[in-house]
């Protein structure tokens, strides 16, 4: 799987795919609102945070929700693979929730943006949320508290099959800002929850295809 994830974003020679800021429906408004109330997000986001540490200390199998690690110069992250029992709505629905769950660690969005291009016989759709610090100052020192650094977060899809979402950060490294957290620390803030309740569990199947 990471083989193709690898060969999906190699540069080819074509046109750059053009972004528009994505714009959700009234009834996508009305139906996230629902979903976050249910706290149908509790399904995930314990699971997701055992996968990345099992995969971190080199437990990872082949059953269960599947987490890789990203290590690139500057920047740290993870990759959320899709399951088919989670459905393409509650998958859409979970992005979303991600970045909401941003904005209550002192983030602003400052854009949510999807493209799609066509890659020989695939048809990729990337939609990309942009979050940076709230400028707030630590009192000790005057600078900028920069929390996590930004962070981005992207769901992937092919073919209309959602593959995966993609969560990094990256620290400022300019003078006046404090240093960054790990994104373990930041994984911490958006993932360790309480297990999902039977009643939650019985609500997947509701959004399962729909968001």
């Amino acid at each position: 799987m990471f083989n193709f994830i690898q060969q999906l974003f190699r540069p080819e020679e074509t046109a750059p795919a053009a972004w528009h800021a994505v714009a959700l429906t009234a009834a996508q408004v009305r139906r996230h609102a629902r979903w976050v109330e249910q706290h149908v997000f509790l399904n995930w986001l314990e699971p997701y945070y055992k996968a990345y540490h099992l995969r971190k200390g080199g437990a990872g199998g082949s059953r269960g929700l599947q987490v890789q690690q990203l290590h690139e110069q500057g920047r740290q992250g993870a990759i959320f693979f899709f399951d088919p029992t989670i459905g393409p709505g509650n998958f859409r629905h979970f992005y979303e929730h991600l970045g909401e769950r941003l904005l209550g660690l002192g983030y602003h969005r400052a854009c949510a943006d999807q493209c799609t291009q066509r890659k020989q016989h695939l048809r990729e759709t990337v939609l990309k949320q942009l979050f940076k610090p709230n400028p707030t100052d630590c009192p000790d020192t005057g600078h900028c508290n920069q929390r996590f650094g930004l962070v981005t977060i992207d769901l992937v899809v092919v073919n209309g099959q959602p593959m995966f979402i993609r969560l990094t950060n990256n620290a400022v490294l300019q003078p006046g800002f404090t240093p960054a957290g790990s994104f373990d620390e930041l994984l911490r803030h958006l993932l360790d929850a309480p297990p999902p309740t039977p009643a939650t569990q019985a609500l997947i199947a509701e959004y399962h295809n729909q968001f």
